[in-house]
Order: structure tokens, then C-alpha cells, then sequence
């Protein structure tokens, strides 16, 4: 065994020998959000993470699987491999557009995830600002409570995309402005809103309007992640895509929209006091840093970093979250914001 070990520790020395020439971190590449401080703690145990009561339930991981998926043929799988990653780790998801099975069953059961997810975990439906407002204007508002009583879930996330719409091929025209709709839904619909956009951000006086609504949460999906306005841009004809090619450079990123929202949020008067980070969070670091840095009660979210591994087995997707959920823990125990001290 003495040998042995001793075999281990030469080739380990060995390796360190020949890496050290490709493991310099030059000084621009240090990540200034953080002291790092070695001194204070030991290694994270496996259940290091301090769960937290988000939406009304209780996540043991602060993440958010931010909507992405409608009704295609491969929604299904990443569904259904989402919500199984969402029970075994502990948070919430959004599903993708729900405007699908609005009227028609032939795809529920690729949004029926309820059993998958489990009872303790946040759920919630999706529609589209011009669906709601079409809805609205039809007298079919039911169908949103109709359709979260379907699918078992906890309220409604309405997504707000006037960009994407504009540039979508076969989009839906927004015939007046989205705060109206919501505040009209409201009216309608008794149950938990959630009120998003799509890639783009939204500015301080858009914030200002939601965090006076009595509204379960706001997502900031800030330019930085998946742009569907450029998505939908690049499905475009070659004329429309040369007319609006800087639209979807229109936005803001996560950082300063969580600086507007802790600007702007008061814990006194607010109505609305969990928010959402996503756009461009990219790791656990990143969700480590904006969760710290938020005023409001936050999670934050993900879409394609998530899809790159649910669209493929499980155990991929479960070893992606296992490496987060440590790496989040290790987080906690070694770094601080700069800005907070």
C-alpha cells in the first residue's frame, strides 16, 4: 500500500511539473466580483446550499428552468427531463409557450408534468402577451384558468415579447401596451402571475410598473441568453433581416437590470418581491453572485444552458446540476461580493 501511494503521489508530481506551464491565470482574468476568503471556512458538505422559500415554496437549489420549449416533437423529452432534474435537485421551472394545448389536447402530455415534478416544486404555465390579450378580447379569459387547472400547475407566467412578434414571419400584432393586458389579466385570473420578457430586458420605468403589481414574481430575461427577436429575425427574408438587424442589439443585460430592480424595490410598499435573474447566467457563479447581490427575494434562471444537456439522457443533465449545486455550495463558502463589504 506504502508503494502504492507513494506511486500516486510521484505521478500526481509529475503531472503538476508538466501542467504548470499551461496553468497561468493572467491578472485580466480575475473574476473582481468576488473576495476570496480561504481562511474561513471548510469544505462545503454535499447538502451545503440553504434552501430558500421562493414563490411560495421551498427550492433547495436556487434555479429557475426558464421557459423554452413548446409544442415540438422533441418538447416531450426535455420536458419531461427538466422536471425529473427539477424534483431530484430541488427548484422551479416554467414551461415554453402553452398556447398550444389552450384548445387542443394533442400534446398535453408533453406539458403535463405535475407528476414528474412532484408537489413540492414551483410549476407554471406560459402564454404570450397577444395570446392573453386575444383572449381577452374574445371573452375566453377562462382558458388561463382552464388551463393551469389541466396541467396542475401553480399560476401563469405571461411572457412579454413585442420585439419578437414584430419580427416573427407569421407574428401576432400587440394592438396596446402589454402593462394594460397584464393588469386586465389580473382581473380575470385569480391565481400566481409571473411576468417575463424574452431575451431583450426591460428598462427602470417597465420594472417601476411591475414591482407596483400584486404579481407572484418578475423574470428580468435580460439580453445576454437565447434572443428570440434575433431568432425569429434569422428566419426572416434577407430584406427584413437587412431593415432590423440592430433590433436585437436592443436591451439590457442582468447586472443592470438587477441594479434598477434594487433601485427601485421597497420592502414596504412593493407589491411584487421575488424576482428571477436570467440572461446570459451562464454558471453557478454567476447565479451565486446575482442571488447575493439582489435586494428582492431571487432565484436565478437558465434556458440553453439546461437544453444543451436535457435534450440528450438524463445523466447528463443530472451530472451538469450535480457539479452546479456543489460548485454553488463551494460559492458560498469562499467568496463574498466586493460590494458588500
Amino acid at each position: 500500500m506504502k508503494n502504492l501511494d507513494l506511486g500516486k503521489t510521484s505521478e500526481r508530481k509529475k503531472d503538476h511539473i508538466d501542467l504548470a506551464f499551461h496553468s497561468r491565470v493572467e491578472l485580466a482574468q480575475l473574476d473582481a466580483r468576488f473576495y476570496y476568503e480561504p481562511l474561513l471556512s471548510a469544505h462545503p458538505s454535499e447538502n451545503a446550499v440553504i434552501p430558500r422559500v421562493f414563490l411560495g415554496k421551498t427550492f433547495r437549489f436556487p434555479l429557475w428552468v426558464s421557459s423554452m420549449t413548446g409544442g415540438t416533437k422533441e418538447a416531450g423529452t426535455i420536458n419531461r427531463n427538466l422536471a425529473r432534474a427539477a424534483n431530484e435537485f430541488g427548484f422551479g421551472m416554467g414551461l415554453g409557450s402553452c398556447r398550444i394545448i389552450l384548445e387542443d389536447d394533442t400534446y398535453l402530455k408533453d406539458f403535463q408534468l405535475r407528476p414528474i415534478i412532484g408537489d413540492e416544486q414551483a410549476f407554471y404555465a406560459n402564454l404570450g402577451i397577444a395570446q392573453v390579450a386575444r383572449l381577452l378580447e374574445d371573452g375566453k379569459a377562462d382558458l388561463m384558468q382552464a388551463l393551469v387547472n389541466k396541467l396542475d400547475a401553480d399560476g401563469l407566467i405571461i411572457h412579454v415579447n413585442p420585439l419578437q412578434e414584430w419580427l416573427q414571419p407569421e407574428g401576432d400584432r400587440i394592438s396596446e401596451a402589454p402593462l394594460v393586458t397584464i393588469q386586465k389579466a389580473m382581473d380575470h385570473f385569480r391565481g400566481k402571475i409571473i411576468v417575463k420578457e424574452v431575451g431583450q430586458g426591460m428598462g427602470p420605468a417597465s420594472i417601476r410598473k411591475l414591482l407596483e403589481l400584486p404579481l407572484a414574481g418578475i423574470e428580468l430575461a435580460a439580453n445576454g441568453g437565447t434572443n428570440f427577436a434575433l431568432l425569429e429575425l434569422l428566419r426572416a427574408d434577407e430584406a427584413k433581416q437587412a431593415a432590423f438587424k440592430a433590433i436585437p442589439q436592443l436591451g439590457h443585460h442582468a447586472e443592470e437590470m438587477l441594479d434598477w430592480c434594487n433601485q427601485l424595490f421597497d420592502p414596504n410598499t412593493s407589491l411584487c418581491r421575488d424576482l428571477i435573474i436570467s440572461g446570459g447566467v451562464q454558471d453557478f457563479l454567476d447565479g451565486y453572485y446575482f442571488t447575493e447581490k439582489s435586494k428582492m427575494n431571487a432565484v436565478y434562471g437558465q434556458a440553453s444552458a439546461l437544453l444543451k444537456y436535457a435534450r440528450e439522457d438524463y445523466e447528463k443533465l443530472q451530472h451538469y446540476l450535480t457539479e452546479q449545486v456543489r460548485g454553488f455550495g463551494l460559492a458560498q463558502s469562499y467568496l463574498r461580493l466586493r460590494e458588500n463589504i
